[in-house]
């Protein structure tokens, strides 16, 4: 199969990336994309490497970077409308550049794939998906995130996977066929990381929100009553007086974020409330990846992820949180070897190549 994946990467780590790397926008594509995808962001290119292990042809794109995708159409003589009027919010939609699909349908073009996989539902849109149509033969939208079930808005796509197993019937409710697929880890991660040091006793790294309200309370709980560190997005809405600013670090991407966790006792997780009853994210995987004792949300099927109590730990309560929290502290060896189990499960039961060979079993059924 030839498979392109869209991918999207946030402003912010785009942003930060540049700053880190200001030479990085004056190089040519190939060279922009080793760089960017050896920062090991989202997936980075952990879908293509993985897949082409079992013979597949298959390329990532980060679809809504325009620096990357704009020296991309100044190799390959790919011209686009440049934007107007920017600055005046009635007209400036009227006069804005087409840069984005008229790159990514010249990419779709010259790839010529059998499927095209979005990392995102949303973009590239359901206009611009609906005109690809007759080029490509599926096309697959993947969600691990809340959702509108609308077969209009999403009538697009041939196939939906999602890690959320409660998804599936939902989707395959309005008529869009739907696979549950699970997040994974890349072992190719760990060449990245020094040996940890283990200098944070508890971190989260993730998004703190006003959408997290009830999250934000048990951390809030937890910042008054035992050390923990954050590190993520969203801190700026948080209330001047709340208890986590002090201990907030900041955004942390890629591999940073993984070095952290790697440096850290007990890694604390938390799902977003469209999980409902369901373990899905990724820190499931990040932590136990890297070697951390992972401390996560009970959920009903977490069992089928991991062993509960020998390869992770759960908790059902702020209060029971930091009990086992301080309990894992100062019992060393019971950490480490759920730290050390989890980390041999993931290695052994969910790692990207694993899971490209799921993924690749589910497109071939609908090709």
């Amino acid at each position: 199969m030839r498979i392109l994946i869209l991918d999207t990467y946030y402003p912010a780590f785009q942003e930060h990336f540049y700053r880190k790397y200001p030479e990085a926008a004056q190089k040519r594509y190939a060279e922009q994309k080793t760089a960017l995808f050896a920062e090991c962001f989202g997936t980075a290119d952990f879908y293509s490497t993985n897949l082409k292990k079992f013979g597949h042809d298959a390329e990532e794109l980060i679809v809504n970077n325009e620096i990357l995708q704009k020296q991309w159409a100044k190799e390959h003589g790919v011209f686009y409308k440049k934007a107007y009027f920017s600055n005046i919010p009635k007209i400036r939609n009227y006069f804005a550049s087409d840069w984005q699909e008229k790159i990514l349908e010249a990419q779709i073009q010259e790839f010529k794939p059998d499927v095209l996989y979005c990392q995102s539902l949303s973009m590239p849109n359901a206009g611009f998906l609906g005109r690809m149509k007759k080029h490509i033969k599926l096309i697959v939208g993947q969600v691990a995130s809340p959702v509108v079930f609308d077969k209009k808005a999403l009538g697009a796509f041939d196939l939906i996977t999602t890690s959320f197993p409660h998804f599936v019937e939902r989707f395959r409710k309005i008529g869009i066929a739907s696979e549950y697929f699970k997040i994974g880890f890349e072992p190719r991660v760990l060449d990245k990381l020094a040996p940890p040091q283990k200098k944070y006793n508890t971190v989260f790294v993730g998004g703190i929100s006003k959408r997290h309200a009830e999250s934000i309370d048990a951390f809030e709980y937890l910042s008054r009553n035992t050390g923990i560190d954050f590190w993520g997005y969203g801190s700026n809405e948080l209330p001047p007086d709340s208890p986590i600013r002090e201990k907030h670090h900041g955004e942390a991407w890629g591999i940073e974020m993984y070095d952290i966790l790697h440096n850290a006792k007990i890694s604390v997780n938390r799902h977003i409330d469209a999980a409902e009853n369901f373990a899905n994210n990724m820190r499931l995987y990040e932590s136990t990846g890297v070697g951390t004792m992972l401390i996560t949300d009970h959920k009903d099927n977490l069992h089928e992820l991991f062993e509960v109590g020998k390869e992770v730990e759960t908790y059902r309560t702020k209060e029971e949180l930091l009990e086992k929290i301080q309990h894992y502290l100062t019992h060393e060896e019971e950490r480490e070897k759920i730290a050390q189990a989890g980390q041999q499960r993931t290695l052994k039961d969910h790692t990207y190549e694993i899971r490209m060979k799921e993924l690749a079993v589910i497109l071939e059924k609908y090709l």
